[in-house]
């Protein structure tokens, strides 16, 4: 039973991390009478503009989130970004506060030395070869032994940021600065994977949830500096890899627990399919949910972990997703080819609100559907292209 928001008997949802996904998070739990508080590090947040009550503040602030925390008493805490207290919110999950899915998980996931060591060595899952380094010079003797080109990326960090290829020997000084500035925390560790030579790289959506454990049609991508550019549903794979992916995607969120979404990126090889990372919580490619399912990945999300059934997911029609990103840092801009791209057939637009502009940064998506992945990809870079962002 639910009170209604902002009375004495409503259910409380506060979510850490506002972003574009974070927004959808919260209108689908308001959807289902939740009251919501958005948390972030900065303001106006595009998840703030639509939640009931906001806080800003530094997430890796152990203390300012425990103080937000027990001033608000949420039902449900939801980190929706990896760069959180996560040693905080261990404690307070043992103080019996509920995090989503679980402070283990938000933790674990948040660390790709932690995730991967529990992948690889604890559950024997199929990954890419890795070493980590400390040093630059540790770096070195990494990439010696895994040869190049190999994958750089910070321990912890998000939409790919310090993240590179580095194809040689010279590169490699570069590369350790890149990853040393991209990082979201205060550690010089990174990781170095071998050059995997993949197919197609997938996100695997799976739902764990009182009626199970289900999954999406799975999701194809592709990225650049290690964040997405545009997505599709579904993405063609055998019936060997599909069974391969969810027996992998089923391992990894069984050992994580917890209710909710996870977003398990895969590598399909001509050897089969490789673990690459997790997310407990909706993905960025998974964006394009929101116009190919009959429940979106944050529908899903908000209906797992407030402990509904969820029914058998149907894809509705194959889409595609295409993203708009800035150039450079300011804030005074305004998007502009709003009209020219809404008049792209079967296509809707995402104004993600967000109040600066940075370079790289995802400032809008483009979600377009058709009878087949080909044409609905067309549609979708079509109307992204009318996008454009005017500086001031």
């Amino acid at each position: 039973m639910y009170g209604s928001p902002l009375s004495q008997q409503a259910r409380k949802m506060m979510i850490l991390g506002s972003g574009e996904l974070g927004k959808e998070v919260v209108l689908e739990a308001q959807r289902l009478g939740v009251e919501t508080i958005a948390v972030d590090r900065y303001d106006n947040a595009p998840a703030m503009q639509v939640a009931h009550r906001k806080y800003v503040t530094d997430m890796l602030d152990g203390d300012a989130i425990r103080r937000i925390i027990e001033e608000e008493r949420p039902d449900l805490i939801v980190p929706e970004i990896e760069a959180i207290a996560t040693e905080t919110l261990l404690a307070l999950e043992a103080e019996g506060h509920h995090v989503i899915p679980t402070a283990r998980a938000a933790r674990l996931t948040m660390d790709r030395e932690g995730i991967r060591r529990l992948a690889a060595e604890t559950l024997g899952l199929p990954t890419a070869p890795y070493r980590f380094a400390d040093s630059l010079d540790e770096l070195r003797a990494a990439a010696a032994e895994l040869g190049f080109p190999c994958v750089i990326k910070p321990i912890m960090s998000s939409s790919g940021k310090g993240q590179s290829v580095c194809r040689s020997e010279a590169e490699l000084e570069s590369c350790w600065n890149y990853a040393m500035e991209g990082g979201r925390a205060k550690k010089a560790r990174i990781i170095v994977e071998g050059f995997v030579t993949f197919d197609s790289e997938i996100t695997l959506l799976t739902v764990r949830s009182v009626s199970g454990t289900s999954y999406c049609p799975p999701i194809g991508h592709v990225q650049k500096d290690g964040d997405y550019i545009e997505s599709w549903q579904p993405h063609e794979m055998s019936e060997a890899h599909i069974r391969e992916a969810e027996d992998i995607a089923l391992r990894i969120t069984e050992e994580l627990g917890g209710y909710g979404i996870y977003g398990v990126e895969l590598f399909l090889t001509p050897d089969g399919v490789l673990f690459s990372e997790v997310s407990p919580r909706p993905h960025d490619t998974g964006m394009v949910t929101m116009a190919t399912q009959d429940l979106s990945e944050f529908a899903l999300h908000v209906r797992a972990i407030l402990g509904f059934p969820i029914p058998a997911i149907r894809l509705l029609t194959p889409g595609a997703s295409h993203t708009l990103k800035a150039d450079r840092e300011s804030a005074e801009f305004r998007i502009g080819g709003i009209e020219e791209a809404l008049s792209v057939p079967n296509t809707q637009v995402r104004l993600f609100g967000k109040p600066e502009t940075k370079t790289g940064r995802r400032m809008a998506v483009v979600l377009s559907s058709s009878v087949d992945v080909e044409a609905a990809r067309d549609l979708a870079r079509t109307a992204a292209e009318c996008l454009h962002i005017d500086y001031k």
